[in-house]
């Protein structure tokens, strides 16, 4: 069974901040760097439950750690029912946490 994945509108800006940060240092690493955030997301489509849990009292909120470079970026997500992965939020692993 394949998850279908969406995002949430937050999710999306935090994908164009993150691509309009790397654009203003190198173009080809920005390009590099959202090809590995879609790569990394597909994953989801098969193994949501392989992600590790954010909190241990819902099973159902995880995060999924996106290799790039020397460190790289973190999606925090749901499953929301048996068909459905829902991205709420992006970061670098550099920022602050979610908020």
């Amino acid at each position: 069974m394949s998850f279908k994945v969406r995002y949430t509108k937050a999710a999306r800006e935090d994908v164009r901040r993150l691509t309009k940060f790397m654009l203003e240092r190198d173009v080809l690493a920005a390009h590099r760097a959202r090809s590995a955030i879609a790569k990394s997301i597909e994953f989801l489509r098969d193994f949501p439950f392989s992600c590790r849990k954010v909190v241990p009292d819902n099973p159902f909120l995880r995060e999924l750690i996106i290799s790039f470079g020397s460190y790289g970026y973190v999606a925090l997500f749901e499953i929301s029912d048996a068909e459905i992965v829902t991205i709420i939020a992006l970061r670098h692993q550099r920022e602050e946490d979610f908020h």
